[in-house]
C-alpha cells in the first residue's frame, strides 16, 4: 500500500506513536492464513478488522487503545482494515490514517483499506439517506483519500444502494476511479442477488460486504450461491452480532445513549432473553473444545468457505487477541452438526436492524 504525503488531521493532542508502541500488545497466534476476495480481488489475511466501533455507534471508545489495537492487528498479520467515511463523520478514517502513519513500514505496506461511502448525515448525527450519483462518488472518494492520507483505496463500495440511482451508474463511477488509479477494487454492500448480477455485468466486483453469522444466515438462500456463481468474495461483518453472541453479553447490561444496540430488536426484551439462551447452548460446545464462545462463532463463519473473510469488530487488544484465537479452532463435521443443533438457521428472535433501517437493505428485498 503506497502512502502519499501525510495530511494533518484536526484531532487534538495526538498521543505520540512512541507511547502507543510502548503499550503491551498481544500476539496470540501465528500469522493468519490468506484468502482471496473473489476472482479479481486482493489477497488478505483470513480475518479482517472492522474499525467502526472505534469511532461510532457503540458509545465512547478509547483513542489510544484503538490505535494500539490497529497496530496489534497489523503486527499479527491482519491486513484488511474496514471503515466507512460516515463512521464518526470522518473520524474513523482519520484514526486509521494516523494508525497507519505511526505503524512500522512493513506493516503499513501490507495494509489494505476497505471503505464504504454514500451515507448522508446531519449535524446532529442522524442519517438522511444515500447518494450514489457519479459526481457524489468522486466527491466522497476525494475526501476519504485526504482523511486517510493515502493515494488509493483498496476496496471501495457504496454502503447502501441509492434507490434513485441505477447501480450501474454508481459502479461505473467507481470503475472510473479504478481506471484513474484512485481505487484498486470495486466492492458492494448489502445488495441482493439481482443487484449483484447487474453490478457484475458493469465491472469486475471483488466482494460483497454483508452481515453473516450464526444468527444472521439469510444470505445462504440466494445471495451466497449467486456470489459463488459469479466468483465474487464476501467480507462478513457482524460475525458476533455486535457482541450479542460473543459470550460476553448479559441481560442486565446497560447501554449508553449513543449505543445503537439500544434500538436493535435482537437486544430488546424477550428477544434478548431468547437469543442469550442460544449463546448458552453455544457455550457448552465451546467449553467442550476448550475455546471461547466468540472463537467458536468466528470459527463457524471461517468454516463456511475459503471465499469468506470475516471482519472482527475488536475495539481493544484483549478482544482482538480472543478473535485471532479463532484461527486456531478447527471444526469437524461433528462440531458443525452440534453447532447447527444448538443454533439452527432462523432461530434468532428479532430482526438484525430496526424496521426503518431494514428498509434500506437491498439484500432483504
Amino acid at each position: 500500500m503506497t502512502t502519499s504525503t501525510p495530511q494533518p488531521t484536526p484531532q487534538a493532542a495526538p498521543q505520540p506513536a512512541s507511547e502507543l508502541a510502548s503499550q503491551p500488545a498481544s500476539k496470540p497466534t501465528a500469522r493468519p492464513a490468506t484468502r482471496t476476495l473473489g476472482a479479481t480481488g486482493p489477497t488478505t489475511a483470513a480475518l479482517g478488522l472492522g474499525c467502526m466501533g472505534m469511532s461510532a455507534l457503540y458509545g465512547d471508545a478509547d483513542r489510544g487503545e484503538s490505535i494500539a489495537t490497529i497496530h496489534a492487528a497489523l503486527d499479527a498479520g491482519v491486513t484488511l482494515l474496514d471503515t466507512g467515511d460516515f463512521y464518526g463523520m470522518g473520524h474513523n478514517e482519520m484514526l486509521i490514517g494516523e494508525a497507519l502513519r505511526s505503524a512500522p513500514a512493513e506493516a503499513r505496506e501490507r495494509a489494505l483499506t476497505s471503505v464504504k461511502f454514500g451515507a448522508l448525515r446531519t449535524v446532529e448525527g442522524g442519517f438522511t439517506g444515500y447518494d450514489g450519483r457519479p459526481d457524489a462518488v468522486r466527491n466522497f472518494a476525494a475526501y476519504s483519500l485526504q482523511r486517510l492520507g493515502l493515494d488509493h483505496i483498496d476496496v471501495y463500495r457504496i454502503a447502501r444502494v441509492d434507490p434513485a440511482v441505477p447501480i450501474e451508474e454508481t459502479v461505473g463511477a467507481i470503475a472510473d476511479l479504478v481506471q484513474a488509479g484512485h481505487v484498486r477494487h470495486i466492492g458492494l454492500s448489502e445488495v441482493g442477488a439481482d443487484t449483484l448480477r447487474r453490478a457484475a455485468a458493469t465491472a469486475p466486483i471483488a466482494d460483497l460486504q454483508i452481515e453473516y453469522s450464526l444468527i444472521s444466515r439469510g444470505v445462504e438462500r440466494d445471495i451466497l450461491p449467486t456470489l459463488r456463481e459469479l466468483k465474487i468474495g464476501m467480507t462478513a461483518y457482524g460475525v458476533l452480532s455486535r457482541g450479542l453472541i460473543s459470550g460476553h453479553w448479559s441481560a442486565d447490561r446497560r447501554l449508553g445513549a449513543r449505543d445503537f444496540r439500544g434500538m436493535s430488536p435482537r437486544f430488546s426484551g424477550e428477544n434478548l432473553q431468547h437469543n442469550l439462551t442460544l449463546v448458552e447452548a453455544l457455550r457448552e460446545i465451546a467449553a467442550d473444545k476448550g475455546v471461547s464462545v466468540a472463537q467458536i462463532a468466528i470459527a463457524w463463519v471461517l468454516a463456511q468457505g475459503e471465499d469468506i473473510v470475516p471482519l472482527v469488530g475488536a475495539r481493544s487488544r484483549e478482544r482482538l487477541a480472543e478473535s485471532l484465537g479463532a484461527l486456531e479452532v478447527t471444526l469437524d463435521a461433528e462440531d458443525l452438526a452440534a453447532i447447527e443443533r444448538a443454533v439452527p438457521a432462523g432461530s434468532a428472535a428479532g430482526e438484525r436492524y430496526p424496521a426503518a433501517q431494514m428498509g434500506h437493505l437491498d439484500s432483504e428485498r
